[in-house]
C-alpha cells in the first residue's frame, strides 16, 4: 500500500470511527502536533495518547452527532515517498445546533507503512477556537 492510500484509509477509518482500523495504522510511537492554543493543542506520542482528558476525540466525537459532521472531504494535495500533505474539512456541531466547518492542512509521516507523525494547522484557528468556546469544550 502506498502513503497516499494509506493516509486515504485513515481518513475514511476516522469518519466510520473504525477505531481498530486506526490503531491497525498507527505506528506504536506515532506523534500529534496540535496548535498550541486548541483545547488539545500541544504535542503527543504513542498510539493511546488520545485518550487523555482533552485529546481530539474528547473533544470532538460529541461535536459530531451525525454522519454529514463526520465528513472530512481529505484531498491529497502533495506527497513524496515519505510525507503526504492533505486538505480536510474539520466539522462540527455543538448541543445549541451551531455548525463549524473549517479547513485544516495535515502533515502525515509515513514509515514502513504505519502513520509515525501527524502536524496539523488550521486555517481559521480564531473561528475554531470561538465554535469550541460556545460548545463550552474545556481547555486542558
Amino acid at each position: 500500500m502506498n502513503n497516499e492510500t494509506l493516509v486515504r484509509d485513515l481518513f475514511k477509518a476516522i469518519e466510520t470511527r473504525d477505531i481498530d482500523r486506526v490503531l491497525e495504522i498507527y505506528d506504536p510511537e506515532v506523534e500529534f502536533h496540535w496548535p498550541p492554543a486548541l483545547p488539545y493543542g500541544g504535542s503527543t506520542r504513542g498510539a493511546s495518547s488520545g485518550s487523555s482528558e482533552a485529546s481530539w476525540q474528547s473533544v470532538w466525537l460529541p461535536l459530531q452527532p451525525e454522519p454529514s459532521d463526520r465528513h472530512l472531504d481529505p484531498r491529497v494535495i502533495a506527497s513524496n515517498d515519505r510525507e503526504v500533505v492533505v486538505l480536510y474539512h474539520q466539522r462540527g456541531r455543538d448541543p445549541q445546533g451551531n455548525v463549524f466547518d473549517g479547513e485544516v492542512i495535515g502533515l502525515y509521516e509515513v514509515m514502513d507503512s504505519k502513520l509515525r507523525r501527524a502536524q496539523m494547522f488550521s486555517f481559521d484557528e480564531r473561528a475554531l477556537l470561538e465554535f469550541l468556546r460556545h460548545a463550552q469544550v474545556k481547555s486542558s
